[in-house]
């Protein structure tokens, strides 16, 4: 379809720093031009202190909102009006609506996680399920997937910084969702098994197998693995990590964080346009490799 851009041609974007890497320039300009859309995407490399003054050029013009990538996901939020129950649950926005000049904060990292864990048959609804790491991911995750109807999410977490965070989302979990969640210590392998082995899904939400360092792994013992258990990693580069492989020889099932990624983005798409992003499109041309 050809596409030219207008004197009514409105604009968004990304948010960030560094953006230079994002595919979302392009999944979102594709979905413009195949559903004759009007509007275009860029990205803009932001840090934290020039946002609040970008955050009021993007209010005052004619945008139908942007998204937003690290560092800005928290500091944005002083800059907003109102926010989504899963933004306000996790405490950082990942995507931004303009109303007229009322900036909404949502967040749809974790609605791309439950997204891709429903494409591979997971279901969450009724679950147990043990999530490693509680930084940006693992945070977005948990929260959804207790919005979603999760009946017990046990956090596994490093005693290092991120341990208070950590503390503060099982908190959040067990206070404002209903969900049963707790806490433990990664390092503690006895009880870190024995959730895994009570849960029906597993996730990565650590840095752990990530490249370069793909030979390492947050399970240190690949006999936890069982039948019945789904692995997935929000790791996508590798594409299979040293867990998802070691749970594979094992018989579970696994996934990547690629679709994450995908469905996050189709979900911003749908909150900005009310229409659905050509997902199928955007995975063969983006994801297929």
């Amino acid at each position: 379809m050809e596409y030219t851009i207008s004197g009514t041609t409105r604009f968004g974007g990304l948010l960030g720093s560094p953006v230079a890497h994002s595919l979302s320039p392009a999944m979102h300009n594709t979905s413009f031009r195949e559903l004759g859309i009007d509007c275009v995407y860029l990205a803009f490399d932001v840090t934290i202190e020039r946002l609040p003054e970008t955050v009021r050029v993007f209010r005052q013009l004619d945008t139908y909102g942007f998204n937003l990538t690290m560092p800005c996901k928290k500091a944005v939020i002083d800059s907003l009006d109102e926010l989504s129950e899963a933004a306000r649950l996790i405490g950082a926005v990942n995507t931004v609506v303009n109303r007229g000049g009322k900036l909404i904060g949502h967040n749809t990292d974790g609605v791309g996680y439950v997204e891709s864990a429903r494409e591979y048959g997971v279901q969450i609804g009724g679950s147990e399920i043990t999530v490693l790491g509680a930084g940006g991911a693992g945070m977005a995750a948990a929260v959804q997937m207790a919005l979603e109807g999760a009946r017990k999410i046990h956090i596994a977490n490093r005693r290092t910084r991120s341990w208070q965070a950590a503390r503060d989302l099982v908190d959040v979990l067990n206070s404002q969702t209903g969900c049963e969640a707790d806490l433990t210590d990664l390092e503690d392998t006895r009880v870190l098994s024995e959730h895994i082995a009570s849960s029906s899904l597993l996730t990565n939400a650590t840095s752990v197998g990530m490249a370069p360092d793909t030979g390492s792994t947050p399970v240190k013992d690949p006999s936890v693995f069982h039948e019945g258990l789904t692995v997935s990693d929000v790791i996508y580069n590798p594409r299979t990590t040293r867990l998802l492989n070691e749970a594979k020889e094992r018989g579970c099932g696994t996934f990547n964080g690629m679709y994450m990624l995908l469905y996050q983005g189709a979900a911003a798409f749908r909150l900005w346009t009310g229409q659905e992003m050509p997902v199928e499109l955007i995975r063969k041309r983006y994801f297929s490799n």
